[in-house]
């Protein structure tokens, strides 16, 4: 009973983190900070992360940034883009690998793809994954304690940076999100 408790509890926490994240961005975001920030650092420290899952929840982690790789922008933020788009494909994907690569853009942006080697998703789910609390399969999503909103926090956090994001199903198999950030 305690143990079901507590994982409750955790799940409103996260919940409860997810929300004052998206309601910060909407309404507060003038008073959030930007500076130079390097994201290979903040890439670095999920792949960390993920090395120390155990076997069968940890991916492959393929990166191939420029080290390093300044962008403006808001730490917290950038992390939970990663985090976000990180942790969806080891719940959700059925895959072995995640693929981040980053290019420099024609202008001030890199252009930054995080990609999943699993099963994809149905193309009528394409266009609503960024909507709150959408869920592909909500009884899975609420089993692994997703809240739904871990992919309207990566839209409105890249939207806050001055970026753009898209998803498509990849040919081979998986996700691919193709999104973009400004330069420092």
């Amino acid at each position: 009973f305690i143990a079901k408790c507590y994982a409750h509890c955790q799940r409103l926490t996260q919940l409860l983190n997810d929300v004052s994240t998206i309601t910060r961005l909407e309404d507060g975001s003038s008073r959030i900070e930007r500076e130079s920030i390097d994201l290979r650092a903040i890439i670095d420290e999920i792949a960390s992360d993920v090395a120390l899952l155990p076997d069968d929840k940890r991916m492959r982690m393929n990166i191939a940034l420029p080290s390093p790789m300044h962008v403006m922008g808001n730490s917290t933020l950038l992390m939970s883009i990663f985090k976000n788009l990180t942790d969806n494909a080891i719940a959700y994907s059925g895959g072995r690998d995640i693929y981040i690569k980053a290019e420099e853009g024609d202008n001030d942006m890199y252009t930054i793809t995080v990609a999943d080697n699993g099963i994809g998703i149905d193309d009528d789910h394409i266009g609503h994954i960024f909507e709150r609390f959408y869920r592909i399969d909500a009884g899975r999503s609420r089993k692994l304690g997703g809240t739904g909103l871990g992919l309207s926090i990566v839209k409105n956090a890249i939207l806050f940076h001055g970026g753009d994001i898209k998803v498509t199903n990849r040919k081979v198999g998986g996700l691919m999100f193709t999104f973009t950030l400004p330069k420092a």
